[in-house]
């Protein structure tokens, strides 16, 4: 980052066209598709559509969180790189599908809306074109995983590809973090203090340790979901921010350093949060 602060911007953008689908499709294939997983993943999408829509029809809310890598920053865990392995050390293996679909259920809203978002924010754009929107939802880095991995289950192909597209999918988490690391360089080298940070971005770590770890408790606790999967997806949703939210910061130039921020402070703030989010939850009955 400090050599070479854009090489960040081409790697996303490589990342977006190609990795990401392959990631996603390889994620599906590899999952399978069962009822826990549909459920978990509905969990996921559906309840950070319902924040999302409060934060930008309240006002009193959008205020604190005014654009939408904030809202992203806010939303969208970790669930793949940090959320899904803390799953697999804490909890029995009949709550994995739980947390791959939760994880599932945060890529897809990501992939699918998040490059609308940026896109938008950057042209500053407060028209809806349903045109646009279309192009946008097709075209995704989710979509075209999910149209590629349908492909797959139709030519009867799943077992064989997800094992293939597991490796090139390791890949890209590797160039994810590199991505990560490049853009926490051109902050130092910018003399930016990583720590130094105002109300917007403090209500943005509120929002993804707090927050919505909170909502997604109230839900399963409604739908009367049994304590381990309680517990599996509550952790899921309070995992630091994603790589996925710099990776499109990147590739569109718009809130780089915001983006890089949250993720580095909730990821250490997460130390805490994730270990009393357990505690907490295990001695809940």
């Amino acid at each position: 980052g400090r050599i070479k602060p854009k090489a960040s911007e081409k790697i996303s953008i490589l990342l977006i066209k190609f990795g990401i689908p392959i990631s996603v499709m390889g994620l599906l294939l590899k999952a399978g598709i069962n009822i826990d997983l549909i459920k978990s993943s509905l969990i996921a999408f559906l309840s950070i559509s319902f924040i999302f829509l409060l934060i930008n029809n309240l006002l009193i809310i959008r205020k604190r969180l005014p654009n939408y890598s904030l809202q992203l920053g806010g939303l969208i865990g970790n669930t793949s790189f940090l959320g899904i392995p803390i799953a697999i050390a804490l909890l029995p293996t009949n709550t994995v599908n739980f947390t791959i679909g939760f994880d599932l259920g945060t890529t897809l809203f990501a992939w699918i809306f998040g490059p609308l978002l940026l896109q938008k924010e950057k042209h500053l754009s407060s028209k809806f074109n349903i045109k646009n929107f279309s192009n946008s939802l097709f075209n995704s880095p989710a979509s075209r995983g999910i149209i590629g991995a349908l492909f797959a289950y139709f030519l009867s192909l799943e077992n064989y590809l997800g094992e293939i597209l597991w490796i090139p999918a390791r890949i890209v988490i590797v160039l994810a973090i590199i991505v990560v690391g490049t853009r926490l360089g051109t902050i130092t080298k910018n003399k930016t203090n990583i720590f130094t940070f105002n109300h917007d971005i403090r209500n943005s770590i509120l929002l993804k340790l707090f927050i919505f770890p909170l909502v997604i408790f109230v839900i399963t606790f409604v739908f009367h979901l049994e304590k381990l999967e309680i517990l599996a997806l509550v952790l899921q949703a309070g995992t630091p921010s994603a790589i996925s939210t710099i990776l499109m910061a990147e590739a569109y130039k718009t809130n780089q350093n915001i983006a890089a921020k949250i993720l580095f402070l909730t990821t250490i703030c997460s130390i805490i949060t994730i270990p009393l989010i357990t505690l907490l939850l295990q001695t809940y009955n």
